[in-house]
């Protein structure tokens, strides 16, 4: 199970820095992510992260913005978000992934969401 947190209302130009709490299974043999959907708009890759936390991997609108990161001895993983806008508003949550096909998908490994709510 995953549990998301450190959402939240923050105005643009802002910053927040989510939570991913795991348990249930050997978070390490997992390569770990966050995606984000909007209402009425399409799930979204956000980033990733390999299972040792050396390599991180990032959609193109928030390379520079956002930072992934884990602590595989706390079974977190966690996301920096700086420069908020309100384009970033949605529902974020974290899962660990697969890279396939150039694109990279959540497993079932996945819990719920933390609403992100950036006004201008």
């Amino acid at each position: 199970q995953l549990q998301a947190s450190g959402g939240g209302l923050v105005q643009a130009g802002g910053s927040l820095r989510l939570s991913c709490a795991a348990s249930g299974r050997t978070f390490s043999n997992y390569r770990m992510g966050w995606f984000r959907q909007a209402p009425g708009k399409e799930r979204e890759f956000l980033a990733a992260v390999s299972w040792s936390g050396g390599s991180q991997y990032y959609a193109d609108p928030v390379k520079g913005r956002f930072t992934i990161s884990r602590d595989n001895a706390k079974k977190m993983v966690y996301l920096q978000m700086n420069s908020l806008n309100p384009e970033d508003t949605a529902v974020y949550y974290c899962a660990a992934v697969d890279y396939q096909g150039s694109s990279w998908y959540p497993l079932d490994y996945r819990g719920q969401g933390t609403q992100v709510t950036v006004s201008s």
